[in-house]
């Protein structure tokens, strides 16, 4: 079984601190999907930036619509966040 050896949020420092205090000021805390990438911060940045211009950024899909696939897809992906 793979091991991932996470960063708790308490423990971040740098980059990753304002990326885990931008999470929190999003969603309240720092969900586990944002600390399984604290290992390396470079691509929980990259990540974080296709989530926000997918989420966020212009799109022929309104905002609704888009929360609306994100769950659909992480249903049939048996996804419980």
């Amino acid at each position: 079984m793979a091991y991932i050896d996470l960063v708790p949020v308490d423990a971040a420092t740098g980059s990753l601190r304002a990326m885990y205090d931008a999470a929190i000021q999003r969603a309240g805390r720092v969900y586990n999907i944002v600390r399984t990438m604290s290992p390396n911060p470079a691509v929980l940045q990259a990540s974080m930036g296709l989530y926000m211009q997918t989420m966020k950024g212009p799109s022929g899909l309104s905002r609704k619509e888009r929360e609306l696939l994100a769950t659909v897809v992480s249903r049939a992906n048996d996804c419980f966040y």
